[in-house]
């Protein structure tokens, strides 16, 4: 099938800021492919190859098939040329319509030297006309069909009469061709117009896809700004919390108890400030271009190990006996960040199921040729409804208890040439799975 590259947009127009693509192009080019034409010229070319070959050497064997050989040879060449690609510019509304008109001609060339009018095979022209009419503009479909009358009524003026070996049975045989030739044009038609339908249903699905990513993407863009500009201002106060807590642990009459709790507070400052200051650095920037291979079982220890020195009193458990901890996947601040959202979300759903005591469980495993880093928990587990507030995350929606942190844990993921999903846990809880591409080590 010819591929439809032909009639999509330019690429400068994928770079305009508007997030919705235009789809009439593209669904245009899907409607008017040479491929599916083709096809249809074939089942002509058969339709042809059958009367010149079985009908007429059986009903008429006194009629001359030397016409109708050089016909359907004709129409074979230009298939076969089209086929190995010539006439390329064939394309897009006027060359479908030119490529129908060849086949009108072509079958009336072929009625002509088959009784004209008189031939039942008169009514093959109309799936020509109505393939027209569900691929191409209203002026062109018109034009065609105008072609076709115009060319029925030539072919009731001129044309070779067919004189049949039992003249006593031309009535019965004239009504089975009737039925034949109406038996096939609406074969044909529903054919055609089915496999039209589910190539377009097809192309739609995959805009849809395009236009939730860019929306997505648009809207993760706008998220970055707005954290650029809240890491500069949310700066000052952190610095003036910092420097009331160095004041507070210089004092020396502070209770010993109260000074841990001042060291914690002094660094998990620090971390909020170095979290600010990364904000800042790498808002709306494409950051899994800046992203290096690293082994996952150290990356997964790492963004662990950062986790926790957030949520010091939850506890957290990876399967350091993992044998695929040793494969090594691209990874930069994006996904990690997806992946501390992840192991947020268990630890919070933990909390919900009344199992605050029980560890945040982390795997790491191979699927083919992809890593997979699994999130488990023992929360109240995902109902369906659950599960599409994940999928309307995944397509850019924010919905009610899934909102930004998961919707750009999918993009992370996906950026990454990966999917995140969610499964549910044997005897309670949910698993979240990121699968991510394993690179090859040289």
């Amino acid at each position: 099938m010819q591929p439809i590259e032909q009639e999509t947009e330019p690429a400068e127009d994928l770079d305009n800021p508007n997030p919705v693509l235009m789809p009439a192009r593209v669904l245009n080019a899907v409607r008017t492919d040479r491929g599916r034409l083709l096809q249809l010229r074939w089942v002509s070319l058969l339709a042809m190859v059958l009367m010149s070959l079985v009908v007429f050497p059986w009903l008429a064997p006194a009629q001359p098939v030397g016409p109708l050989a050089g016909v359907t040879l004709c129409l074979l060449a230009v298939n076969l040329a089209l086929l190995g690609g010539a006439a390329r510019w064939l394309v897009g509304r006027w060359g479908a319509f030119l490529q129908l008109a060849v086949d009108l001609l072509a079958w009336a060339a072929f009625l002509y030297f088959t009784g004209g009018v008189t031939n039942p095979a008169i009514s093959l022209l109309l799936p020509v006309v109505a393939v027209g009419a569900s691929i191409l503009p209203a002026a062109q479909a018109w034009a065609l069909a105008a072609l076709a009358v115009a060319l029925y009524s030539v072919l009731w003026q001129f044309h070779q009469p067919v004189r049949l070996a039992d003249a006593d049975q031309a009535m019965y045989w004239h009504l089975a061709g009737m039925w034949i030739s109406f038996a096939v044009s609406a074969a044909t038609v529903v054919w055609f117009i089915v496999r039209l339908n589910v190539e377009l249903a097809r192309r739609d699905n995959e805009l849809a896809a395009v236009n939730a990513a860019r929306a997505r993407d648009t809207y993760a863009v706008g998220l970055g700004k707005l954290a650029a500009g809240a890491a500069h201002r949310l700066g000052t106060p952190l610095g003036t919390l910092r420097i009331l807590a160095d004041d507070l642990a210089s004092r020396p009459e502070l209770a010993s108890g109260l000074r841990e709790d001042v060291q914690l507070m002094r660094e998990q400052v620090d971390y909020c400030r170095d979290i600010l200051n990364g904000l800042t650095r790498e808002a709306g920037q494409q950051r899994a271009e800046s992203g290096g291979a690293v082994e996952v079982r150290a990356w997964v220890t790492e963004v662990g190990g950062r986790w926790q020195r957030l949520r010091p009193g939850a506890g957290l458990h990876i399967d350091a006996e993992a044998a695929d901890g040793q494969a090594v996947i691209v990874a930069d601040a994006s996904l990690g960040d997806a992946l501390h959202n992840l192991i947020d979300n268990a630890a919070n759903a933990n909390e919900r199921a009344g199992a605050r005591a029980r560890a945040v469980e982390l795997g790491i495993r191979r699927e083919g040729a992809r890593v997979v880093v699994e999130v488990l928990d023992r929360g109240p587990g995902l109902p369906p409804e659950r599960v599409e507030a994940a999928r309307l995350a995944r397509l850019g929606e924010r919905a009610q208890g899934m909102g930004v942190g998961l919707m750009l844990a999918h993009a992370a993921v996906e950026h990454h040439g990966g999917h995140l999903e969610f499964r549910s846990r044997p005897g309670g809880g949910t698993i979240a799975r990121m699968l991510i591409p394993r690179q090859s080590v040289r």
